[in-house]
């Protein structure tokens, strides 16, 4: 009984130290992006619930887009293939590696 109770108290203590949610912030170089393509990045971003979409903060002077993620659900590469499948390069991904035509093109 003791064996038990000890089994279920340790199987206790490991459970609530697992990770759910691992939320990081990305910041993405997109060179070619200008203020009208937000729309077609953010829409690009859509399927993936791991992103919070209200996190998207697009800097067009710097061309970067900043976004908070859950790295437990998705990586960043993701988020860059994503970006690149929406035409632009993103942090060095680009159109072309993913067999998309580049947008301004």
């Amino acid at each position: 009984m003791k064996t038990t109770g000890l089994i279920c108290v340790l199987l206790a203590l490991v459970a609530t130290g697992c990770r759910r949610v691992d939320e990081r912030d990305f910041t993405v170089s997109i060179p070619a992006m200008t203020a009208a393509d937000a729309p077609a990045i953010s829409a690009a971003l859509q399927g993936y619930a791991g992103i919070d979409k209200s996190s998207l903060k697009f800097d067009h002077s710097a061309k970067t887009l900043t976004l908070r993620y859950d790295s437990m659900q998705l990586a960043k590469k993701n988020i860059e293939l994503s970006i690149a499948q929406a035409g632009f390069t993103a942090n060095g991904v680009t159109p072309e590696s993913v067999g998309v035509k580049p947008k301004g093109k």
